[in-house]
């Protein structure tokens, strides 16, 4: 049933005037009862009749991508490739040509942030939303998130997920493009076990996000097949505690300076480590700088490996070893699902392949 603006009046005890003077902010109304009305409208999912259509039921030119930040290239790339469709023909014909007004949120990767873009979508009929990157792994904000897509669904927003996994009940999104970081981790670690690297740590990202949990469990996957870890077996055919996947496990966030104090931390921990697995291309740079202020060499003392293949990483110095994620195509293949160009992937899901680049920075351990 649709939240009338009497609704969150009477909800609120005010009068109908009161709530529109509230929301239009265009009259002065004393700041306990505006908190009384936003709380309430808040409460009910009320939303605003906007100027862009008459018709409750009509979507406006308006499309939401939410991003966790727009300064990261992982995040910038798929934003701009998802603007770029979603923009239409560019012949200036406004709606006629299915022209849309992209607007990027950045969330910051803040949960309440990501529920508050959503809400004032929903309120502006935001006519799609992409999502994109990893989500936060907490149950109660996961169904928060779900309730207000499928509201918007409801509307007739069209919800698409961009290098993000399907959520559990995904009736509410028209497709979910997920990476695939679980085999790309796997592959990077593969590739430096096949080199000789035994003693391998892994500066991680934020303990609460899926990237992170899909990445970690690539790489523990291959430790695991490999022997090196509990579980496994070694050349023998034993098991093997070798690998301390814990003591050579540091996280924190997707940024150069946790890629700096992490590796310093694991060398301090394990000062035998040969090789570095970073949780993004971003957080590599900070370990090979930490690696270079302990006057070690890269990669004949240690060898360093990314994820994502960011525009930089061909120019680090060596080049970085990295998997490459097709954040461009990506970004760009949800625009037109969100504008209704391309139909969804069979079932709504579609894995995207994560491809292994192997680069200068990653070389066999030193005898």
């Amino acid at each position: 049933m649709t939240v009338t603006l009497a609704d969150v009046a009477a909800r609120a005890r005010v009068s109908p005037a009161t709530v529109s003077r509230v929301l239009n902010g265009n009259y002065p109304v004393a700041a306990s009862t505006r908190e009384r009305v936003l709380r309430a409208v808040d409460d009910l999912d009320y939303v605003l009749n906007g100027p862009a259509s008459s018709l409750a039921a009509a979507t406006s030119d308006l499309v939401g991508i939410l991003v966790n930040d727009i300064a990261d290239p992982f995040f910038g790339i798929m934003a701009g490739a998802a603007q770029t469709e979603i923009g239409g023909p560019g012949d200036g014909s406004g709606r006629a040509g299915g022209e849309k007004l992209a607007v990027v949120c950045n969330t910051g990767g803040s949960p309440e942030r990501e529920l508050t873009y959503l809400t004032l979508l929903q309120r502006q009929r935001a006519a799609a939303v992409v999502l994109t990157g990893g989500a936060v792994e907490d149950p109660v904000h996961q169904a928060a998130v779900s309730a207000k897509l499928a509201k918007l669904a409801d509307a007739g927003t069209r919800v698409v997920l961009c290098g993000r996994p399907p959520l559990p009940d995904g009736e509410a999104v028209v497709a979910a493009l997920a990476f695939d970081n679980r085999g790309g981790g796997r592959r990077l670690t593969e590739h430096l076990l096949s080199l000789g690297h035994r003693r391998i740590g892994y500066v991680a990202g934020p303990l609460e996000r899926t990237t992170t949990r899909h990445r970690l469990e690539g790489h523990r996957d291959a430790m695991r097949a490999a022997g090196l870890l509990g579980g496994g077996t070694g050349a023998a055919g034993c098991p093997t505690d070798e690998y301390d996947e814990e003591r050579l496990t540091v996280h924190g966030p997707y940024d150069r300076r946790s890629g700096y104090d992490a590796t310093l931390e694991l060398l301090r921990r394990e000062p035998e480590v040969t090789a570095i697995v970073a949780a993004n291309d971003t957080v590599a740079l900070g370990a090979c700088a930490a690696v270079r202020d302990r006057g070690l060499r890269i990669p004949e003392d240690i060898s360093v490996a990314g994820f994502d293949d960011l525009p930089f990483s061909v120019d680090a110095v060596p080049a970085l070893t990295t998997v490459r994620l097709p954040l461009f195509e990506a970004g760009a293949r949800a625009g037109r699902l969100a504008m209704g160009k391309e139909n969804p992937p069979p079932g709504g899901i579609a894995t995207i392949a994560a491809e292994l680049m192997v680069r200068g920075s990653t070389a066999p351990p030193r005898a």
